[in-house]
């Protein structure tokens, strides 16, 4: 697909497709960076990248420029973060939550216990679940995986494999952790979900500065080159936190244009900054882009995300096999899951229509940074969809 013929002809096809959604920040107001000691900070950030540079295996992952796509945009450059090969885990979530399982059982051995006494509980989409089962087989911890009914058995097995016990409910994520939280209760477990609510911060921030450790890499692999706009997938809001901090450190007031992607059906974000305050949704139907499909934002990512946020893209899944597709097909062929795909149709979405593309800000100078979620972590969805017309 490197011709730039059919490069277009993709393109055009998904501009036509997609319903999006784009609304602007009503509450966005350019100030310092915080350094918050109750959010991400230059503390508990440098902290995650000194711990995770260390472990075994450690390399950063590709940023690779999509000169096709910012020549069909009209923009100076698109830079794709490719999470693809992280640890072999396959997604950015290879760096949180094995590393705030780490930090937990750090603290537990130093209080005089085993890593074998401590089992740490998680609901996941998948991604998540599998990065904690992973720090499990590291660290020698216990791993219990809560899962939904709609996450894949492939998935499942891949958490199963790492030595995590696996547990489907009946329903959405939000029952998922409903199920997590009342079974870690009754039985001593320990937490760390990548969601964080009133009274839960602390893991949830840990979490989320491991994901810094992607922004960071990027910036650097940018070099003198800053971003003027960066699309960040969102779920409950932690990455897009995480890509959003670390950005905000080095630009301070004069943060780039940061663009929220969810999906049409748990736009809990867009909904959320268009109300002006935390907006649940009630999911009904499931979206391809397993990593976006929640319903109640994240309280940190909440403090973080409400200001700073310029605008909202929420989209539908039509996008997702022809992007998956087109990226596989590339010259320089990336393996990008379904959830990887959110900033290409969104930055594709705005570029469709002219009004709102200048109310983004977007012209021949603009650099757009991208964040490529994940590879293919089931392998059986991501082979039938690049195949499918």
């Amino acid at each position: 697909m490197a011709d730039m013929t059919q490069n277009a002809d993709i393109a055009s096809a998904v501009a036509a497709a997609c319903d999006a959604r784009i609304i602007a920040n009503p509450a966005h107001n350019p100030a310092p960076f915080p350094d918050d000691e109750n959010s991400l900070n230059s503390r508990n950030m440098q902290a995650a990248m000194d711990e995770i540079t260390g472990w075994d295996a450690y390399a950063p992952t590709p940023l690779v420029s999509l000169s096709d796509l910012a020549a069909f945009c009209g923009v100076k450059a698109v830079y794709y973060k490719d999470e693809s090969t992280r640890f072999g885990l396959g997604s950015f979530k290879a760096l949180g939550g094995a590393y705030a399982a780490s930090q937990l059982v750090a603290k537990k051995i130093a209080d005089g216990f085993s890593a074998s006494d401590v089992t740490v509980a998680t609901a996941t989409d998948g991604n998540h679940g599998r990065s904690v089962s992973w720090g499990a087989q590291r660290a020698g911890y216990n791993a219990k995986i809560y899962i939904h009914e709609h996450v894949s058995e492939e998935r499942a097995e891949a958490m199963r494999a790492y030595g995590a016990e696996v547990t489907r409910i009946a329903g959405n994520y939000e029952a998922s952790l409903a199920s997590c939280k009342a079974d870690a209760e009754a039985n001593g477990w320990d937490i760390v979900s990548d969601t964080s609510w009133e009274g839960y911060l602390d893991i949830p921030r840990t979490i989320m500065a491991g994901y810094t450790v992607m922004t960071n890499e990027a910036l650097d692999q940018m070099g003198d080159t800053m971003p003027t706009h960066a699309f960040l997938p969102i779920g409950v809001g932690g990455l897009a936190s995480a890509v959003a901090a670390p950005l905000w450190q080095r630009m301070g007031a004069d943060l780039c244009n940061l663009i929220s992607v969810e999906s049409t059906m748990s736009s809990c974000f867009l909904d959320s900054i268009a109300a002006g305050e935390p907006t649940l949704v009630d999911i009904a139907e499931e979206t391809l882009m397993a990593g976006l499909s929640c319903g109640e934002i994240s309280a940190l990512a909440w403090d973080i995300l409400r200001t700073t946020l310029t605008h909202c893209v929420a989209i539908s899944d039509d996008a997702v096999a022809p992007l998956m597709r087109w990226l596989h097909q590339r010259d320089q062929s990336i393996e990008a899951g379904e959830c990887s795909t959110s900033g290409i149709a969104a930055l594709l979405q705005a570029h469709a229509q002219p009004e709102k593309w200048r109310e983004m800000g977007f012209d021949e100078t603009s650099v757009v940074l991208l964040i490529g979620t994940e590879g293919a972590t089931d392998r059986a969805l991501y082979e039938q969809l690049i195949a499918a017309e």
